[in-house]
Order: structure tokens, then sequence, then C-alpha cells
């Protein structure tokens, strides 16, 4: 699947000013939408200025921390706020089923 946030949104988070890694960076947009979509329990939308800012920032962070462990630094899998930007968009899920 393409990504839907045009990489030259993600090249003026990032300040970059070359084509060097396009296919890299439309790889890292398309892995955090679909987070995006795993996390909150429903498919990306284009058009919603929070999910696009956290599919931006994911996909950032996610260039810029290319490796899963890093030494003498601390990591997270998912930047600072992130999460708090797709709150309202998550599917509760409490295990109750109505019948």
């Amino acid at each position: 699947m393409a990504a839907l946030t045009p990489i030259a949104l993600l090249k003026s988070q990032l300040n970059l000013d070359h084509d060097l890694d396009d296919a890299l960076l439309a790889h890292k947009l398309d892995a955090a939408e679909t987070w995006i979509g795993h996390y909150t329990g429903t498919p990306f939308v284009t058009g919603e200025a929070p999910l696009t800012e956290a599919a931006l920032q994911l996909a950032a962070y996610w260039y810029e921390q290319r490796e899963a462990a890093s030494f003498g630094m601390t990591t997270a899998p998912v930047p600072f706020g992130v999460r708090e930007l797709l709150s309202p968009y998550k599917n509760p899920v409490t295990g109750y089923v109505a019948e």
C-alpha cells in the first residue's frame, strides 16, 4: 500500500532537501500509517490534521532512529505525543460484546 501522506511533508518535517532517501521515506510513511490504523482500529484517512501529524512524527522518528536498540541513549518505539494525538480516534476495547 502506498502512503497517503505526501513525502514532501515528511521531508519538511525532517528538513531534508535531497531525494536520496525518498524510497525509504515512503516506506516509513506507509509503515506509520499502517501502525496508526492498527492502533486506532480504523484505517488511516487523509484530511485529519492530528492523524497526519502523528504519521509525520512517527515516520520521522523511525527514519532518525533506524535501529531497534541504541547504546548510551534512551529510545522508545513510539515518540512522545503520538498516542495523545491518536487517542480521540482510538476505538475502545473493553472485552464486553453486546448481544
